[in-house]
């Protein structure tokens, strides 16, 4: 075989190689993900944040987190972990469908939960999009 021959069989080769890889290799599903808005809430109304705060009375009972999430290449999740303080409370996986999506989770208040929490979104990879914090008061 000629040196100019094989030199076009390999570069078509490697050409074709590179593309098979491209097409196999998954690309990150939290690529270009991001939370829009959020809001700690005491409902949630067709699909929309109701009495958001900072700050909310134990006697609430339920308190909800809002989530726009923007930005998903294709199907994929994000958790929504609720923390107490130190001490993990909830962790409540939620699937996103699409580029735009709203979702939402809650966690039902004890009365002995007074005090500051935080939520935090973390994408499929484990990555933290978003934290939040607010109180329970009594």
């Amino acid at each position: 075989m000629n040196k100019g021959l094989s030199l076009l069989w390999t570069t078509i080769l490697a050409v074709m190689m590179v593309s098979f890889f491209f097409s196999i290799t998954p690309v990150a599903q939290a690529t270009g993900l991001s939370v829009e808005t959020s809001a700690v809430c005491e409902n949630v109304v067709d699909r929309e944040p109701v009495d958001e705060g900072t700050s909310f009375s134990v006697s609430v009972g339920r308190l909800y987190y809002f989530t726009k999430i923007v930005g998903a290449e294709t199907a994929t999740e994000v958790t929504h972990v609720w923390w107490f303080g130190s001490s993990e409370r909830a962790r409540i996986t939620l699937p996103i469908g699409g580029s735009y999506w709203r979702t939402y989770s809650s966690k039902v208040l004890q009365a002995h939960e007074i005090g500051t929490w935080r939520v935090e979104v973390i994408d499929a990879d484990g990555n933290n999009l978003e934290t939040v914090e607010f109180t329970v008061t009594n």
